[in-house]
């Protein structure tokens, strides 16, 4: 049963592939002309996230627990004393581990590390500045991996689509008229899809021994939204 099924479909696929050539050629029919078109959309960012941890040391595994709990505790009361919501506050992280000495080739232990981190996701970009202040305040003790996006990500997409067609078209109006012809229809337009989401901003960790009279000074700069497409026009 199954080789006749594998047959039929055997003797099937190039019908079906004579079918979608004879569709592609029907839509087609005549010259063409392929263009690539490219669409960016700039604005600046509005929303942030940045990496908040909190590290502790201690004797037994118990206490160094207790430790970092409490420290924990303390910043994530602090972030939403500044108008950060729960679901803006999400953990990221969480280590326990031992720390040897070494000594004449000897192992002695040392103590126990624990270390939570935090993703806090700042809405608001002029409090993030506050929101690292009263961070490290409160007991953190590295603040990295900040990472700016734009929270209508979809409209900033849609835009860059807009003009990477409007490109495409345009230079498809060009070639044609070089040629002596003019674009009748679009026959495709392909999408060619890419990763647009920002890497993390370069960010010296800041320490809880170091002072910050001060809110750090953040930059966010610009962000650039790029499309692209690959658009076959009919021409005549």
């Amino acid at each position: 049963m199954k080789t006749l099924i594998a047959l039929a479909f055997a003797l099937t696929m190039p019908v079906l592939q004579a079918n979608a050539a004879a569709q592609a050629s029907n839509a087609a029919d005549g010259p063409v002309v392929v263009t690539t078109g490219e669409g960016v959309f700039k604005q600046a960012p509005d929303q942030a996230w940045v990496t908040i941890a909190a590290e502790s040391r201690a004797k037994t595994p118990a206490e160094v627990q207790k430790l970092n709990a409490d420290a924990m505790a303390s910043v994530m009361q602090r972030l939403k004393s500044v108008g950060l919501p729960a679901e803006a506050i999400q953990t990221s992280g969480y280590e326990l581990r031992p720390e040897f000495d070494y000594v004449n080739n000897k192992q002695t232990l040392r103590g126990y590390y624990a270390r939570n981190s935090l993703e806090v996701r700042v809405d608001d970009l002029p409090k993030l500045g506050q929101v690292l202040d009263v961070a490290v305040a409160a007991g953190a003790t590295s603040v990295s991996g900040i990472r700016f996006d734009i929270k209508e990500r979809a409209n900033a997409e849609q835009s860059a689509l807009q003009r990477a067609v409007a490109d495409a078209r345009n230079q498809a109006s060009i070639a044609a008229q070089a040629a002596g012809m003019r674009v009748e229809r679009v026959v495709r337009i392909e999408v060619q899809r890419e990763q647009t989401m920002p890497p993390p901003r370069p960010m010296m960790a800041m320490r809880a021994e170091m002072a910050m009279s001060a809110e750090p000074p953040i930059a966010p700069g610009e962000m650039e939204v790029k499309a692209r497409v690959v658009m076959t026009s009919a021409i005549r």
